[in-house]
């Protein structure tokens, strides 16, 4: 699995690293029954699934009916076991809530320099930190907004193991809905804006009644208000107007490797490419 990478640095190794984990992760949790009441999406579904050309930091799901008692804690004894099984030394922590929410959250953590002499026994580890730990967060919507759509998906590494993820097209209404909502306050998450690219090259079509609950559900328009392609349109329009694109690209490009492709980011290359986007399912 590590060979896949063709890794040039110490950080194209720990992004590798987090990678393989991340699978063996998704293993496990396929193990465990799990996508029998979840499914997987965000950055991360994107990339190992669809292709994304950019590494994504986080596990993100959601169940597929809504569950306020979901018991993410009762899968972390085969889930562990699996990754141990890799040669893999991690612990597995539920995050405690300081606030009420739908998200459960927990990390996965493995020491950063055990990690690597583990997936490069000849790599030099001069400048890891010996503290150092790869974490990996992952998050359940114990909440999830209506008419999501969903794939099955299939994985031959670390072991053959199957998975229920979104959709493209309710994949692009879960990134949609982060261009339009997610509050950057000082750091404008550029990768947000770097997949809505990945989506509308790709052709995809995005499904508008899911993206529709997840803008009511924000608080962002309400239930009577109308969510047509153009109300869409308008709206990652005005998104676009408030964006300091600079500080965007410099989010993203520790994430990608040929940065070259963000030099035409602007409000107007942004304003023109989504004069192309379409839905596969208007009201």
């Amino acid at each position: 699995m590590i060979d896949r990478y063709h890794s040039q640095n110490i950080e194209d190794k720990r992004n590798a690293i987090k990678e393989v984990i991340q699978e063996i992760v998704l293993c496990g949790l396929s193990k465990s029954h799990f996508f029998d009441e979840a499914a997987f999406y965000g950055g991360t579904a994107l990339r190992i699934f669809y292709g994304l050309d950019r590494f994504s930091e986080d596990l993100d799901f959601s169940l597929l009916i809504k569950n306020p008692d979901f018991d993410f804690v009762s899968f972390f004894s085969l889930l562990k076991s699996t990754v141990n099984s890799f040669g893999l030394n991690v612990d597995i922590q539920i995050k405690s809530k300081t606030k009420e929410s739908s998200i459960q959250s927990a990390f996965l953590k493995g020491d950063t320099i055990e990690q690597f002499l583990l997936f490069y026994p000849e790599s030099d580890i001069q400048g890891i930190n010996k503290n150092e730990k790869i974490k990996i967060k992952i998050e359940i919507d114990t909440n999830p907004p209506a008419f999501a759509t969903y794939e099955t998906r299939f994985n031959l590494l670390p072991v053959p193991y199957s998975v229920r993820l979104y959709d493209e097209s309710s994949l692009f209404a879960g990134k949609i809905h982060a261009v339009i909502c997610r509050g950057w306050q000082s750091r404008i998450k550029g990768r947000d804006l770097y997949d809505y690219v990945f989506f509308l090259s790709h052709k995809t079509k995005l499904n508008l009644p899911h993206l529709k609950e997840r803008l009511v559900e924000s608080g962002y328009i309400s239930r009577q208000d109308e969510c047509s392609l153009e109300d869409v349109k308008k709206m990652l329009n005005q998104r676009f107007s408030e964006i300091d694109f600079d500080q965007a690209k410099l989010d993203v490009i520790p994430f990608i490797k040929d940065i070259s492709t963000i030099d035409i980011w602007s409000q107007e290359f942004f304003t023109s490419i989504t004069s192309e986007l379409t839905a596969n399912n208007e009201y």
